[in-house]
C-alpha cells in the first residue's frame, strides 16, 4: 500500500463558489479538451453516439433544486472533481503505488504506467472523483492541470487549471491553501468556505463557498390591485367626470 507524506510544502487546490456557478459546463468541456490531448492517456469516449455511451470526465457538474421554508426553491450547480485530500484514502488503498500525493504541492496523481485498473481507489474515494478509462483500462482523475501550472512555455496568466481559466462566471479559483495570505485562503475565510463531507476525515484541500441568501420580493396582495381607485377631486376630478361624458 502507498503511504501519504506527513507534510507537503504547499497545498494547491481549488475554491469553488456555489453562489456564482451557473452550471454552464464550460469547465467540464475545457477539462475534457485539455486532458484528452495533453497529460497522460486520452480521456476516451466509448460508443459516444450509441444506446449506452460511456465517457471519461475528470470534472462534472451536478445540479440540484433546493427547497426552502417560506421561500421559493433555488437551483444549486455543484461542480465535482478530485479534492486532493490531505488524508487521501485513494492513495493508501492503492496496491501498486500508482496513486500518490506529491510532497512539493500536495497534488494527488496517478502513475498510469503502474496502474493495474483494479478500481480500489475508486471504491475508497467517498466523492466518486475517480473514473476508469474504458479504452486504456487505467484510473483517471483531476490533476489540477499539473502540465499547465508549471509550464513556462505558457503565458503566466495561462498557468492555472483549464477549468479555472475557462470559467466565464469566475466561480473557480486556484492557489495555495496552506498560505493564509493567499487569495484563495482569504476568500475561504471571508465567505466561510467549507469542506465537502468533513465527517469522512479525508481533509480535502479543495473548498466550497456556500450560496448567498437570495433576496425575496414582497409581492402585493393581488386582490387589492382590483379595488376601485378613490374618486379624484379638484381639477383632476372635474377632468375625469368631463371625459366620462364624451
Amino acid at each position: 500500500m502507498t503511504t501519504l507524506p506527513t507534510k507537503t510544502d504547499r497545498k494547491l487546490g481549488l475554491v469553488i463558489d456555489l453562489d456564482t456557478c451557473v452550471g454552464c459546463h464550460a469547465c467540464v468541456i475545457s477539462c475534457k479538451g485539455w486532458n484528452t490531448q495533453n497529460y497522460g492517456a486520452p480521456l476516451s469516449d466509448m460508443d459516444a453516439y450509441g444506446a449506452e455511451p460511456e465517457g471519461t470526465f475528470l470534472n462534472r457538474v451536478h445540479s440540484f433544486e433546493v427547497t426552502r421554508e417560506q421561500a421559493p426553491p433555488m437551483v444549486v450547480h455543484f461542480p465535482k472533481s478530485c479534492l486532493h485530500c490531505d488524508n487521501a484514502p485513494c492513495v493508501t488503498v492503492c496496491p501498486t503505488g500508482a496513486s500518490y500525493k506529491r510532497t512539493e504541492d500536495g497534488i494527488v496523481l496517478v502513475n498510469e504506467s503502474a496502474c493495474i485498473g483494479c478500481g480500489l481507489c475508486a471504491w475508497a474515494c467517498p466523492y466518486g472523483a475517480r473514473e476508469m478509462d474504458g479504452a486504456e483500462k487505467v484510473m483517471k482523475k483531476c490533476t489540477l492541470c499539473v502540465d499547465r501550472i508549471y509550464n513556462e512555455n505558457l503565458p503566466e496568466e495561462d498557468r492555472e487549471p483549464a477549468c479555472v481559466r475557462t470559467c466565464p462566471a469566475g466561480a473557480r479559483h486556484f492557489g495555495d491553501l496552506s498560505d493564509p495570505d493567499s487569495d484563495v485562503s482569504q476568500l475561504v475565510a471571508a465567505r466561510e468556505g467549507f469542506d465537502l463531507m468533513p465527517e469522512q476525515g479525508t481533509q480535502p484541500v479543495n473548498k466550497y463557498l456556500p450560496p448567498r441568501a437570495r433576496d425575496s420580493l414582497d409581492m402585493p396582495d393581488l386582490a387589492s390591485l382590483c379595488d376601485p381607485a378613490p374618486e379624484a377631486t379638484g381639477f383632476l376630478g372635474w377632468l375625469d367626470r368631463a371625459l366620462e361624458k364624451l
